[in-house]
């Protein structure tokens, strides 16, 4: 069966990379991008809406497909306050992710974080695990939440503390072995192989991949 895929985040770091497996892969002979401001990005198979994230009711119509990919995602200090980072990693993904139900989209992938617990002090992780929660709930046929350890990867905008303990996590991740595995730092390649893999596989109800899965699965597609 060939589907439609629809994502929100393509312009990022893994979402960038995620787009361009959809758009040369044969399993998809469409792929609806919602976006905030043009990509410049031309392709056959691609739909580029241009949308106010804050009016669903005016792209409502619009999220129709069978896998919806999620990879929109920003830091408290680009947001500029807890308020607006929760904007964007929460209720983005939420009313997405209503809107999707009522369309009838089949699957959800999320891009998530190590760690994300609705019961965390972190701010960052809290509000990680308060989305997870809410689509444990939510009726798709499959939920896949991706868990990445720290991302690797040139992002558009410079992050001083990602750098530094990307530094110190690659100096030391000969020690992360076993169980510690999961800690090491990832490329946001890996999670874009691995979020299109998953995709294409017949899982049901919700379930969570960890960091050190993602690898496991982007070295075998290598």
């Amino acid at each position: 069966m060939v589907k439609t895929a629809l994502i929100i985040g393509s312009t990022g770091l893994i979402g960038s990379q995620l787009l361009e497996l959809l758009l040369e892969s044969t399993e998809y002979s469409t792929v609806i991008a919602f976006v905030k401001r043009d990509s410049g990005i031309q392709h056959p198979k691609l739909k580029q809406y241009i949308i106010d994230f804050e009016k669903p009711e005016t792209y409502r119509e619009l999220v129709v497909g069978d896998d919806f990919f999620c990879t929109i995602g920003t830091t408290i200090k680009n947001a500029g306050s807890q308020e607006a980072f929760r904007k964007v990693d929460f209720e983005y993904p939420q009313q997405f992710t209503k809107i999707a139900l009522e369309n009838k989209v089949k699957q959800f992938l999320i891009v998530s974080s190590l760690g994300a617990d609705a019961n965390s002090s972190n701010f960052y992780l809290k509000t990680k695990g308060e989305i997870q929660d809410f689509l444990k709930k939510c009726p798709f046929e499959s939920v896949s939440v991706f868990q990445p350890s720290l991302l690797l990867g040139n992002r558009a905008e410079f992050r001083l503390g990602e750098k530094i303990g990307s530094f110190f996590m690659k100096l030391f991740s000969f020690l992360l072995i076993g169980n510690l595995r999961k800690y090491k730092p990832i490329q946001s390649e890996a999670v874009a192989i691995a979020m299109f893999i998953i995709a294409q596989k017949d899982n049901k109800e919700f379930h969570t991949i960890e960091s050190d899965s993602i690898q496991e699965m982007a070295n075998k597609k290598s």
